[in-house]
């Protein structure tokens, strides 16, 4: 006996049967690209605590340190190819960095030069391996993220993470509860036992999880923005807005709890860009909800705005103001030894050295004049960028976008006058992320003006040929200047 014959599939009357992947109207499997990489950058960033690092390496490595490494080397060896869909061609951000780079690296060659003591020598060489991160970060930003669709994804993860540092803050403010004890991850360690709650004005002052409460309030002014494009946005899309706006409402809470003068002077910076883009309808409409907030936080926190107020009132004997302006003479005493390539970057630290709260003269000293004028041409460049995208797209929520992103690149100009901003992690990697986005934005909003179908232009003629034919008309019509009628 034979065995039976396996039955042979019959046809489907609608024709084969096809994977659902590849059906009409079925959206296309979508891979990990650039955007999702450094989305597990901003988790590590801004989520764990700054002040955990690696405990095996020798080198102070936060897990935000390694997943930029990362990055810039997906980065560098995705351009050894043409199909990982990695952008190519010179963008004004991509100049930017690379210049930022290549000063650095003088820099390091210079310093390692001559002799250098090993403690500073150890540090200049842990300064230029997080420069190489931050600089690799945000090009995998400009040149991996591609299309604003990736874009928006990206940075509304930056807010979704800000919102959460927020509400970190707000326990630890409000109550005194430190929830950074639970985010100390198995093979990490603190660099530092100080605790992440302070004292000010009779209020605590908390830094959430950044490093101080100074650099808490300077990341929530850059993401604000950022966060209130996204409420507008999805009210202009008809999609649900509240989750935006109540984000952008614990960054606020946030800034305000961090009882820092730089945040309010940042955010000022801030609201200026933001008002000469705007309608005049959206900035009554911002005026209106920031009396609100203002009047919202004097019920919840009784005194809190009496305190900002006299953190301005009394800035002429505050010790923190004078502490700041009574460097100056030995930061020009050290500049003028390394006047171009300074001493080195990083080598300048406390407690071997007088401590800077100036970012300009403590990159001055470390990186010379050449250093601290690509550091500068490098957030202007960033700033450029973005309004240039804001000019060249026909989109309102990408020209919108592109007005945050300049707006919350002010903020850096603004915070390195005010503190050391590059020797703290958190603004330091938000900086560069946020660089690295207005180059993916220019190039998005470029591609598409480009592609963009461009009606004939209108035809002009010289005099001589408008004289020419009105001469012509003129002898058909027998010299009377009227066009003969046309035959019946």
């Amino acid at each position: 006996m034979t065995a039976p014959a396996p039955p042979v599939p019959s046809a489907s009357p609608a024709g084969p049967v096809t994977p659902a992947s590849l059906r009409p109207g079925t959206p296309p499997r979508r891979h990990a690209d650039g955007a999702t990489l450094v989305c597990f950058f901003v988790v590590a960033l801004m989520i764990i605590p700054a002040r955990l690092v690696f405990r095996a390496l020798p080198l102070s490595i936060t897990p935000a340190n390694f997943a930029a490494l990362v990055a810039a080397l997906c980065w560098l060896c995705a351009h050894f190819t043409n199909t990982l869909g990695m952008a190519k061609g010179r963008t004004p951000v991509r100049t930017a960095l690379f210049l930022f780079l290549t000063a650095m690296l003088a820099t390091y060659g210079y310093a390692t030069y001559g002799y250098l003591p090993s403690d500073e020598l150890n540090l200049a060489d842990h300064a230029l391996v997080l420069l190489v991160a931050g600089a690799g970060l945000a090009l995998m930003v400009c040149d991996g993220v591609r299309g604003t669709g990736r874009l928006d994804f990206l940075l509304q993860i930056v807010v979704a993470a800000g919102a959460a540092i927020a509400v970190i803050g707000a326990c630890q403010f409000l109550f005194e509860l430190d929830l950074t004890r639970y985010l100390a991850l198995p093979g990490l360690r603190y660099t530092s036992e100080d605790g992440f709650i302070g004292a000010r004005s009779d209020f605590r002052r908390v830094a959430a999880t950044t490093g101080h409460a100074i650099e808490f309030g300077v990341v929530c002014a850059m993401i604000m923005p950022i966060a209130v494009h996204y409420g507008f946005e999805a009210r202009r899309r008809a999609e649900p807005a509240l989750r935006w706006w109540v984000c952008t409402a614990l960054i606020g809470m946030g800034l305000m709890f961090s009882v820092s003068r730089s945040a309010v002077l940042s955010l000022t910076g801030v609201s200026v860009v933001l008002f000469l883009g705007w309608p005049a309808r959206r900035r009554v409409q911002a005026l209106a909800v920031t009396a609100g907030f203002l009047i919202l936080m004097r019920i919840m926190v009784p005194g809190l705005i009496s305190a900002f107020y006299n953190l301005f009132a009394n800035a002429g004997t505050d010790d923190s103001v004078r502490y700041r302006t009574h460097d100056y003479e030995v930061a020009a005493y050290e500049i003028a030894k390394h006047p171009w390539l300074g001493r080195g970057a990083g080598t300048w630290y406390a407690p071997k050295h007088q401590v800077f709260d100036n970012q300009y003269l403590l990159s001055a000293v470390e990186t010379g004049l050449i250093g601290v004028t690509v550091i500068v041409a490098m957030f202007l460049c960033g700033i450029y960028s973005g309004l240039r995208a804001r000019r060249l797209s026909a989109d309102p929520g990408a020209r919108d976008l592109g007005l945050a992103l300049a707006a919350a690149l002010v903020v850096p100009l603004i915070g390195s006058a005010t503190f050391d901003l590059m020797s703290f992690a958190t603004v330091t990697g938000l900086s560069f992320l946020l660089i690295g986005a207005t180059g993916s934005l220019l190039r998005s909003v470029s591609s598409a003006a480009a592609a963009r179908p461009r009606g004939p232009a209108p035809r002009r003629l010289r005099a001589g040929a408008v004289a020419g034919r009105l001469f012509a008309s003129r002898r058909r019509s027998g010299g009377t200047g009227v066009a003969p009628a046309p035959p019946e």
